[in-house]
């Protein structure tokens, strides 16, 4: 079942790329707060924290989209942008997975296992052959 779909690797990796950047990447990159509103996280009093954790995380999601892209137009580095996926894929249910057990988290983010899972497993599908 592993890379099954391999042929179309690019078309997932430039959809990937388009739909996570301009839900994710770009919204936490720009404005975290507001992103974080929509989300439902509580905003606390000071704020200049969370806006630069935000504003990294945001950041490292773009370089991660750059891969993407990169993949996806060139095909070149495909094997290597899907094994990073896969490993941002299973450390971010890791990680929302511990949120939920210690309920920390609004409802929208724990419903991002079940994303993060989805998309881990679509990343084996389409895994290059």
């Amino acid at each position: 079942m592993i890379g099954i779909w391999s042929a179309y690797t690019h078309v997932y990796l430039l959809t990937l790329c388009v739909s996570t950047t301009l839900i994710f990447a770009l919204p936490i990159f720009l404005t975290p707060l507001r992103w974080g509103r929509v989300f439902m996280w509580r905003i606390p009093q000071e704020t200049d924290l969370a806006v630069y954790f935000g504003r990294c995380l945001g950041a490292f999601v773009l370089v991660i989209e750059g891969l993407i892209l990169r993949a996806g137009l060139t095909r070149e580095g495909a094997l290597f942008t899907c094994q990073v996926l896969l490993a941002v894929a299973f450390l971010m249910v890791v990680v929302h997975v511990w949120g939920a057990l210690q309920k920390i988290q609004p409802i929208t983010e724990t419903l991002e296992i079940g994303m993060y899972s989805g998309m881990f497993i679509l990343t084996l599908l389409f895994y290059p052959a």
